[in-house]
């Protein structure tokens, strides 16, 4: 009781208070019911952030999920760090890798509705003002023994805990911004999807942190003792062995920022983000010969007057996966600008078309030179 008491009346006894953050060596498969048991965020002083040890992290380009914002972390276990690869890190065992997911607050929405905002710029700052911001889920990546597992945990109304929840869940928001509110389902993906996403290597079903890769950390941060580059300060922290230095290594584009780089590398960020972790080889969606990945460079395997093998209802009764110079009669545009199953791209993740990535792309299809025969 007294320790409590201490905790809760003395600042620097609270910082004292904090629990080291744990990692999926201390739970040997049994994973808690509650997220704060991890001890990866806290919440104080009507924040919430990322606890002691615990290394918030950012994309140069981030997975478009309905303009839900993101918090991401990553943790190891004490002395170890990540083994730098070009491609694909390699993670020791018992890190764990965290995003939460939470949009700004809104007016309050129609009944059974949450209502939140759609602000396209999301902040660096990695405490979250909980009056100002509404938690839906936290996802970790567990590396364990025998390879990673994804868990999902949703927050409960009160924005107090977030509880696990493998069956995922659907929640109910309202998107209000100045073109006005639109309703829409949010998935929290089950296991089994967040499965589908991370597993990058089709056939092993081996699943793999997409985002914590070299080309997308490239970028810097602002730390509490100023302004980064990601690489080089994990290097420094000990979290990351063997990399280059910043210039040397793969860094994508700001997909949203035509300041940093030209349309082209910007579409193409977009689209390794986005599409490449299914449409790559030996991907989920490998078989389709469309391959979106960052390393990519064949003009038809990007898409270029190539014949789908099989879209059923997603060809829309276009007859290429990219016409250059013609966004309106490419495949890929009409499969972004979908919200039906069986013809949305991705397939999960999203419920709403992103108005600011099909224009991109809109963009980018029709600066492509060259035309398909048949489509003229």
């Amino acid at each position: 009781m007294l320790r409590i008491l201490l905790c809760a009346l003395v600042a620097v006894a609270a910082s004292a208070c904090h629990q080291a953050p744990r990692t999926g060596l201390d739970f040997a498969g049994e994973f808690p019911e509650r997220l704060s048991k991890w001890h990866l965020l806290e919440q104080r002083g009507g924040q919430l952030v990322p606890n002691d040890g615990v290394t918030p992290y950012d994309l140069n380009s981030p997975l478009f999920s309905d303009y839900a914002h993101k918090l991401r972390t990553v943790v190891l276990p004490p002395g170890t760090s990540i083994r730098y690869g070009e491609d694909a890190f390699e993670f020791p065992v018992g890190t764990v890798i965290s995003k939460t997911f939470y949009y700004p607050r809104a007016v309050a929405g129609a009944a059974g509705r949450i209502a939140v905002r759609k602000v396209l710029a999301q902040s660096a700052d990695p405490a979250l003002d909980l009056n100002q911001v509404r938690l839906l889920e936290t996802r970790l990546l567990i590396n364990t023994a025998s390879g990673w597992v994804a868990i999902p945990y949703v927050w409960n109304a009160e924005q107090t805990e977030a509880t696990l929840a493998l069956a995922g869940d659907t929640l109910s928001l309202e998107l209000v911004s100045d073109e006005g509110r639109q309703p829409f389902a949010y998935l929290v993906p089950d296991t089994n999807q967040c499965a589908g996403c991370h597993a990058l290597e089709h056939h092993s079903q081996k699943i793999e942190p997409i985002g914590v890769r070299a080309r997308h950390l490239n970028k810097p941060y602002q730390y509490s003792g100023g302004s980064e580059n990601q690489l080089v300060h994990w290097q420094k922290a000990g979290l990351l062995a063997g990399a280059p230095t910043a210039a040397q290594a793969p860094r994508n584009a700001r997909w949203d920022d035509p300041d940093d780089a030209d349309l082209e590398g910007r579409a193409r960020a977009y689209l390794d983000v986005n599409c490449g972790h299914c449409h790559r080889p030996r991907g989920a969606a490998s078989t389709s010969g469309l391959l979106l990945h960052a390393q990519e460079t064949d003009r038809v395997r990007l898409g270029a007057c190539k014949i789908p093998i099989a879209t059923g209802r997603g060809s829309g009764d276009a007859l290429f996966d990219i016409v250059p110079g013609t966004p309106d009669q490419s495949i890929l545009l009409h499969r972004m600008l979908s919200t039906e199953a069986d013809v949305a791209m991705p397939e999960l993740g999203r419920a709403l078309v992103h108005t600011e990535g099909v224009a991109l792309i809109r963009d980018w299809i029709a600066s492509l030179q060259g035309g398909c025969p048949a489509s003229r």
